[in-house]
């Protein structure tokens, strides 16, 4: 049985003229649990090293993401999500051990992504956590590479699982971490502009809202 599609499954705006998706809409578009700017609580704190805030908080987005896409985890199966992608027009593919570029279903490439993160962070070479150990001069390529592949899970959650989240009223809280997640990697610039266009008007919702 499906207890989420009577209620939650179709948008009910438009813009110009297509339908937009259910967290473009009011009241779901505004719902966060804080009411200002995140810029003062993304931006590095006084006398902390930039690697070290980096690091911290690429651990609490992996984490954070992780919790969000386990609630919906169940409904993310290969036969509702046969490809990895952000609504119709964008579709993910991976790169497996033989250089080949492959379309897998949307759980295995979560899988994937998530136990490549996990390994990251937690290797010693790359995220130290040792007193006297410098970071990696490839650190920061390798945050960004976290920071894209998160915004992937995010935008997969929207567009293909929002209904899902709003049935547990986890709306506020899922648009809030995207929008901190949104403003962190903006201020240090973590993710290309090609990469959030699947996401783009709800960040311009964001941006207008002054919320990142």
């Amino acid at each position: 049985m499906n207890f989420f599609g009577s209620k939650f499954g179709k948008s009910k705006g438009k813009k110009d003229g297509i339908q937009k998706p259910l967290w473009l809409n009011h009241p779901f578009v505004e719902a966060t649990l804080v009411n200002g700017s995140l810029r003062k609580v993304v931006a590095l704190p006084r006398y902390v090293d930039v690697n070290e805030w980096l690091a911290v908080n690429s651990f609490d987005f992996f984490n954070y993401t992780n919790l969000f896409y386990g609630a919906i985890a169940e409904f993310c199966t290969p036969k509702d999500c046969p490809v990895m992608c952000a609504g119709q027009n964008c579709e993910y593919t991976w790169t497996d051990g033989q250089k080949r570029t492959i379309k897998i279903p949307a759980p295995q490439y979560v899988d994937y992504v998530m136990t490549w993160i996990q390994n990251v962070l937690n290797d010693e070479n790359v995220f130290p956590t040792k007193s006297g150990y410098e970071f990696p001069r490839e650190f920061q390529n390798a945050v960004r590479t976290i920071f894209k592949q998160l915004f992937r899970i995010f935008a997969h959650i929207y567009h293909h699982h929002y209904d899902k989240i709003l049935h547990v009223s986890a709306e506020g809280h899922l648009n809030t971490l995207f929008a901190h997640f949104i403003s962190f990697a903006r201020e240090f610039d973590l993710i290309d502009k090609k990469e959030i266009a699947p996401m783009a008007d709800f960040i311009a919702e964001l941006d207008q809202a002054q919320r990142i």
